[in-house]
């Protein structure tokens, strides 16, 4: 996260700072594609997963 997120932007006050973290945490834990989840976000690695059982 420091090296992505924190280090890359200049945040205007604390509240500029507060939103962009919300949108980096909803894009990291839903969106990315992530090599240990098979090359899935965690949304569709979660869909098979359970379609599996």
């Amino acid at each position: 996260m420091k090296s992505e997120f924190l280090y890359l932007k200049a945040f205007e006050s604390i509240d500029h700072f507060k939103q962009e973290l919300d949108k980096y945490m909803d894009y990291y834990n839903n969106k990315w594609i992530k090599a240990k989840l098979k090359g899935k976000n965690p949304i569709q690695y979660r869909t098979l997963a359970q379609q599996a059982v």
